[in-house]
């Protein structure tokens, strides 16, 4: 697990960014993080560069913008982070390309960010800034639906732990970071990965069983390694629909995946990623 000495949690103001404040406090709180808080301005030609508007007029509208986002981060979450170590930052330009861009510079271990889906139909969205980042980001990545529900008056408890695998490259430190998380939280962590369904129930039973057995072995070698105690599931079916099933009975309070996995040999999580993200009923961190 790449040391979490330090947190990014981008800010737009909005609910859903006070909820993934709450976690990154809980995060910070129990890894001795450091915290940045960092706001994007957009540049005003992005906004109003169709309209005709005054060069000197939009040069006033920019700075009294600059000046009220000042303001709003300085006092953000004032109360609730009181006693984390904690930074305010604000840049300019396009805010996905910026988020990468400082996470990198600034060697950030992890990023804690909200999906920004919206009501009912939530489950469908996934909002462009944090895909490009999930895209992007050579870090962790903290994100999911739910996050303008954490809870306001304490920090959360992370007693179970589900962390999906596709068997590519990036699945063992998946389950590394997974494994971190379970011995820092003292969590239950179980282990699932998603074949394909059979079609042909005579030929094909058979097939799958030892393709089966392959997997649990592999993953076994996986547990050993990075020194946990997993419970291992092997399902057949779609991936999303089998990873958030789970997480779901496991009533999961996290879930991880690995999202660099160029392509998995069976579930191929990295193409279901987003799916996954979307329809988690918990956060989601994709490694």
């Amino acid at each position: 697990m790449k040391s979490l000495d330090k947190i990014l949690l981008p800010v737009d103001f909005s609910e859903r960014s006070l909820g993934a404040a709450r976690y990154a406090k809980t995060l910070t709180g129990r890894f001795g993080s450091e915290l940045t808080l960092l706001h994007v301005l957009t540049p005003p030609h992005y906004e109003f560069g169709a309209l005709e508007i005054g060069g000197s007029m939009l040069t006033e509208l920019y700075a009294n913008r600059a000046e009220q986002v000042d303001k709003e981060l300085e006092t953000f979450m004032a109360g609730e982070l009181t006693g984390t170590k904690a930074t305010r930052v604000v840049l300019e330009g396009d805010p996905a390309r910026r988020i990468v861009e400082y996470a990198h510079e600034e060697g950030i271990g992890l990023v804690v960010m909200p999906t920004h889906g919206y009501g009912p139909f939530r489950q469908f969205i996934l909002g462009s800034i944090t895909a490009k980042v999930l895209h992007d980001s050579d870090c962790p990545v903290w994100t999911g639906v739910h996050l303008e529900e954490a809870p306001q008056a304490r920090p959360m408890a992370f007693q179970n732990i589900v962390c999906a695998v596709d068997m590519g490259p990036q699945s063992c430190q998946a389950l590394e970071w997974a494994t971190a998380m379970q011995k820092a939280f003292g969590a239950r962590l179980t282990v699932v990965h998603a074949m394909p369904c059979s079609h042909n129930a005579t030929q094909d039973d058979a097939r799958l069983r030892e393709m089966e057995l392959a997997v649990r072995d592999d993953l076994a070698r996986m547990r050993h390694s990075s020194g946990t105690d997993a419970e291992l599931v092997v399902e057949a079916g779609e991936a999303p629909k089998v990873v958030c099933e789970l997480a779901q009975r496991e009533k999961a309070e996290l879930l991880v995946i690995g999202r660099g996995s160029a392509a998995g040999v069976f579930g191929r999580l990295r193409t279901n990623a987003y799916a996954i993200i979307r329809q988690s009923p918990c956060p989601v961190v994709s490694v």
